[in-house]
């Protein structure tokens, strides 16, 4: 890409003054990163106006933009950090450093089949980096989707790694982000690097069945699209495919019979209001006959990452299966793009607290399903104090799935999928966890070790006599629970008390083998 074709890409978005911000950024980027090439032979400054145009296209701020023109600067030229903020500003400057330290801490690393760095340091930089301005994976996410489009300049070695890593660590992190889109393109071009053979197999595989059923939906849709009409309900209609990543996770759960799989299309109704989504399901129900134990309603409830629809799968006269789609147009806008498209547009963006997790009087305006973003700056804390935290404890809180849990009134809590009450108990106040009693999971008793689901009601029952025990560090997933009943059990004795009838035994059986 070209500089005028970037300004010309960005002109309908920014003002006048942003834009001569950005040729400024444009021209010193060029003039920084002139006589290095790519891989592919090109001038380098096309790697960094391609992610910028990336960065436009997702509707960020104009200062992750200037950011995303910057972002190799540092890294890989002469320019300082000190000179990014005498020429930009104190924000862009930041962004760049905390992408530069996202590389850093990727270099440190020995083992790409996980992304966490080997090093204390090196993780600390990258949880400091992300927990302080969510827009630096942002920034990171773009440059990693540009890499992975011109892939095939590097070495089959180097396109293994890099597409590893790619569908392990970034592509979770765009879904936790809540950007479906943009995990949908990591997943599709890193998987067909990393297995070609199957890629293809798989596209063909779906090519013909969906050649079959393809006139059988454009049916469907007309006669969705004539009812919803006739009831009065402003509505778009589209056809969504399943990604070929998507599929091959979902075979290899069943059996692998690709008949077996009902969404590898589904019609997505796009309409105003919450209310209407609800109206359109009740049509389609009344149109066809549903699937109940497919029926799934992701708007009283949402995913872990905010995403929200209704889904619901129903069978025709002509016995075919459809699954559809519903949600609002502001809905769908969320699942395309998640958190990133919140920042142009919103009010609040002028505060550079409001990108941290913010608003001007210090309390939190990030989404509850975005609180593993502070959590991150609490782990980076505990490294920086020296305290040691199991890696693989780092990777659960980082990259598993997650869920909601509400206490009785009404509070929304995150916590990773498989967490045990024990989690939220020590989520909700350490002195609560510290005298569990019991718990009531949706009003009925739950014992200790079984996971919570999404969408439970906790209720902890505490007592004052109640103590922590060790058998609850088998009870606990979260790296936060197993901190805080760490330190009370040892604040207790109960911990060096175990290691020292340990040591005693160790020492027994060695005397009895000499």
């Amino acid at each position: 890409m070209k500089k005028s074709a970037l300004l010309d890409h960005a002109r309908p978005f920014y003002e006048k003054d942003q834009l001569l911000e950005l040729e400024h950024a444009i021209d010193v980027a060029s003039e920084a990163h002139k006589g290095q090439k790519r891989k592919s032979g090109e001038p380098y400054i096309i790697h960094p106006l391609s992610v910028t145009s990336i960065l436009i296209d997702w509707g960020m701020d104009i200062d992750t933009v200037l950011a995303g023109v910057l972002h190799d600067t540092v890294e890989d030229t002469d320019i300082t950090l000190e000179k990014l903020e005498s020429l930009f500003g104190k924000d862009v400057a930041f962004l760049v450093d905390g992408v530069t330290k996202i590389s850093q801490a990727r270099a440190g690393m020995q083992d790409l089949m996980h992304y966490l760095p080997q090093t204390t340091d090196n993780l600390s930089k990258l949880l400091i980096a992300v927990g302080q301005d969510v827009r630096v994976v942002i920034i990171k996410l773009a440059d990693r989707l540009h890499n992975l489009q011109t892939l095939q300049h590097m070495t089959r070695e180097k396109q293994i790694k890099i597409a590893r890593e790619s569908l392990e660590v970034f592509a979770p992190m765009a879904d936790r982000l809540g950007m479906g889109r943009v995990r949908v393109q990591i997943e599709e071009l890193a998987f067909s690097y990393l297995d070609p053979v199957e890629f293809k197999r798989l596209q063909g595989q779906m090519r013909k069945r969906l050649g079959k059923s393809t006139r059988k939906l454009g049916i469907v849709r007309a006669e969705v699209e004539k009812t919803l009409k006739e009831n009065k309900i402003e509505n778009e209609i589209n056809g969504r495919v399943k990604s070929v990543y998507s599929l091959y996770k979902k075979l290899k759960k069943t059996d692998g019979n690709i008949d077996d799989i009902y969404d590898l299309m589904a019609l997505r109704v796009v309409v105003e209001t919450k209310e209407d989504c609800y109206r359109v399901l009740g049509i389609l129900h009344a149109l066809y006959q549903p699937m109940i134990a497919r029926i799934k309603d992701y708007i009283a409830i949402p995913k872990p990452n905010g995403y929200q629809s209704l889904h619901t799968t129903v069978l025709t006269p002509s016995q075919q299966i459809v699954e559809f789609q519903i949600r609002t147009f502001k809905m769908h806008e969320y699942a395309e793009r998640g958190l990133a498209a919140s920042f142009h547009y919103n009010e609040q963006k002028k505060s550079k607290a409001y990108t941290k997790g913010k608003s001007k009087d210090g309390t939190a305006v990030l989404p509850g399903h975005m609180q593993w973003i502070s959590q991150l700056q609490e782990i980076a804390t505990k490294l920086g104090n020296g305290e040691e935290i199991p890696r693989e404890q780092l990777s659960i809180d980082l990259f598993d799935d997650r869920i909601f849990v509400y206490s009785p009134r009404g509070d929304i809590y995150n916590l990773p999928e498989g967490a045990f009450p024990l989690d939220f108990a020590y989520l909700v106040h350490s002195d609560i966890g510290k005298h569990v009693h019991s718990f009531k999971v949706n009003g009925a008793i739950q014992p200790f070790d079984k996971p919570l689901q999404n969408g439970d009601i906790v209720e902890v029952v505490t007592r004052k006599t109640a103590q922590p025990k060790t058998s609850w560090l088998e009870l606990v997933k979260t790296t936060h629970a197993r901190t805080k009943l760490k330190a009370q059990l040892r604040k207790n004795g109960a911990i060096e008390g175990i290691s020292h009838a340990a040591a005693i035994i160790r020492d027994k059986a060695r005397r009895k083998n000499t």
